[in-house]
């Protein structure tokens, strides 16, 4: 059985916090895919998408460095 990584904040992927990369590095998928649903998020007036993209830079731990 293979272990499940832990959800980390990207240290390759990030244009801001790492917070797009490292979900898209946890689920296996693509990062622009998880970049253009939170940019769908900011939208409507950025709420929906600034608050949990905030939430979850300060939640996320980075990347442990290799």
């Amino acid at each position: 059985m293979a272990a499940q990584r832990g959800l980390y904040r990207s240290r390759r992927h990030h244009i801001i916090a790492g917070v797009a990369g490292g979900l898209a590095e946890r689920f296996g998928v693509p990062v622009w895919l998880v970049r253009l649903i939170w940019v769908l998020l900011f939208l409507p007036g950025g709420l929906p998408g600034v608050v949990p993209y905030v939430l979850l830079w300060i939640i996320i731990p980075l990347e442990p460095e290799v």
